[in-house]
């Protein structure tokens, strides 16, 4: 189980750019606005240093990581909520479709790269996003409350439960704020039949050009889009659109080289996926034997049996117990169940067991 992330932005942002060095999927990217009418869909596999570890004390047949799916979703204008425009209503609702929003910003100044507002303002571009999410909410707040609106005056106590968490929602979507972030407790499950849009967690990708991103913490517009980045309770990335696609091209340690070239420690995609995570609360466990040492994503707080069940639906059913070693003891012995329980790091849990970042598990079950 990876996580899906839908990479939206005003055309001419660099959104496919990035889509093609994440995926080399070669998605079509042009000079010219809705380049991307359908979206394109790329699973990428998650880079994972300890599951490189494992494998070479394990020496396993395969090496299996997790993944991650990228959805390149076409450019959205001003006015997109409203009319269609850029075929805007479509491309919200395939936002709907995601877990995590990555909007691309344009930073880079380039004339031969048109702008579909005539110049670059990242601040402004990143408003009129934020602006169309909110009143795409809006609007289905508002149809919802209509529908439940005279059930609730009769006195339906479930319909007036809703109508009251529906008048918060409006509230705070007014008020130009994105409902991520100011709705708590069972008010998240409340929300879930209407999946809105200000409801999923988002990352900001600042595309800068190869110079700026070198030094990206001493851009003034990269400071101001931080403050408003936290208001929104995002994470903000920098990231090279361009240097992604070159470092997508080059062996391994020429890679590397350039990476230190222009000070950065690893390519956009890392930084990207491991945000992702961090804001979706994911976390990674591992199996580890001969024929494959894998990854498995699972959510934060998950228990043994759901976790197992990620792997195969009957491990859930017939869950027995998990034999656990933590990633950082399984690794001092030696990729090695058996050293694991002579150093006293070998644990058997049951079902009640939180499952924790890194966790090397074997399953035992029945079915």
């Amino acid at each position: 189980m990876g996580f899906s992330c839908g990479i939206v932005g005003l055309p001419n942002v660099g959104k496919s750019t990035l889509f093609n060095a994440l995926t080399r999927a070669g998605a079509a990217s042009s000079n010219y606005p809705f380049c991307t009418i359908d979206p394109n869909i790329g699973v990428v596999p998650v880079p994972d240093k300890r599951l490189d570890e494992l494998a070479k004390f394990v020496k396993p047949q395969r090496t299996v990581p997790t993944d991650i799916k990228f959805v390149d979703i076409a450019g959205i204008i001003k006015g997109a909520s409203k009319d269609g425009k850029g075929k805007g209503n479509q491309f919200l609702a395939n936002i709907r479709e995601v877990d995590a929003i990555l909007q691309v910003i344009r930073l880079f100044d380039d004339a031969d790269i048109v702008h579909v507002h005539g110049k670059v303002d990242p601040l402004c571009d990143l408003d009129d996003i934020i602006t169309e999410l909110i009143i795409k909410d809006m609007e289905s707040f508002e149809k919802r409350k209509s529908r439940i609106e005279k059930m609730a005056l009769a006195g339906n106590k479930e319909s007036k439960k809703e109508l009251d968490f529906i008048l918060k929602c409006l509230a705070i979507l007014e008020s130009g704020k994105m409902l991520f972030h100011n709705l708590e407790g069972e008010e998240h499950t409340l929300i879930n039949e209407l999946r809105p849009l200000t409801f999923k967690p988002m990352i900001i990708a600042a595309n800068m050009d190869e110079v700026t991103v070198s030094n990206y913490q001493e851009n003034d517009i990269y400071k101001k889009l931080k403050i408003k980045a936290d208001e929104l309770h995002a994470i903000l990335v920098p990231f090279c659109a361009k240097l992604e696609v070159e470092l997508q091209e080059l062996p391994d340690e020429e890679a590397k080289s350039l990476l230190h070239e222009y000070k950065l420690e690893e390519p956009g995609l890392n930084l990207i996926i491991r945000e992702g995570y961090k804001i979706l609360n994911l976390i990674t466990y591992f199996t580890a034997g001969e024929k494959e040492v894998r990854a498995w994503t699972i959510q934060k707080g998950t228990k043994a049996p759901q976790a197992a069940s990620v792997i195969h639906t009957d491990f859930e059913k017939g869950f027995i117990k998990a034999e656990v070693v933590g990633y950082n003891d399984f690794i001092q012995a030696e990729g090695s169940f058996s050293k694991s329980k002579e150093m006293g790091k070998f644990r058997i849990e049951g079902k009640e067991y939180v499952f924790q970042d890194g966790d090397v598990v074997v399953f035992r079950f029945n079915v």
